[in-house]
């Protein structure tokens, strides 16, 4: 597919997104690209969360692929419901653990489970292996429970401002060869 043949929906997770963050970046350079405005990314709500990314997809006009960070991986997946005929992919970058301990875990457990199905639509999971919020290894475990292709985006931490990655050339490169591949959904 071409980025002109989809609604591309960029999905961020917790936290006030940066203005250099790769999301908004690509928000900026691909002309059907939107990111999902949430009514709060300080405190997330749960059920807030996805029906907000729930009626994006649903009200989207051509086929929908899924670009979620983070937190925003687990709002997107639960938001499917209803709703996955209209996604063509999904390009999910570092999905937290969301049991793991530590200063977000009541918003990350909030969040969880994540789905354990293979979706039914085809997906990249890319995944740090020095993420903070998240092991390479889970990462792994829950793209193989998605059907997802993992990609091993070295020691990247979580892939975002604090971790560098502002323009994110790699990830462009990867998003538009998975693009490339997308076929509509009959």
């Amino acid at each position: 597919m071409k980025a002109s043949e989809t609604d591309i929906l960029l999905i961020p997770g917790v936290g006030a997104p940066h203005r250099d963050h790769w999301q908004n970046r690509w928000s900026a350079r691909l002309g059907t690209a939107r990111r999902v405005e949430q009514a709060s990314f300080t405190q997330p709500d749960r059920d807030v969360w996805i029906e907000t990314i729930r009626k994006a997809i649903t009200e989207a006009e051509r086929p929908v692929v899924l670009v979620a960070h983070s937190l925003g991986i687990g709002a997107a997946l639960h938001a499917l419901d209803g709703a996955a005929d209209k996604v063509a992919g999904g390009f999910f970058v570092a999905p937290p653990d969301l049991t793991l301990k530590g200063p977000r875990k009541k918003i990350f457990e909030t969040f969880g489970p994540y789905p354990n199905a293979p979706l039914p639509f085809p997906s990249i999971t890319v995944a740090s292996q020095n993420d903070i919020h998240g092991s390479y290894e889970h990462a792994g475990d829950v793209a193989n429970a998605w059907g997802s292709f993992l990609v091993d985006a070295g020691n990247s931490g979580h892939i975002d401002i604090d971790s560098g990655h502002g323009p994110w050339p790699e990830g462009t490169m990867v998003f538009a060869q998975f693009l490339s591949r997308l076929k509509p959904r009959a």
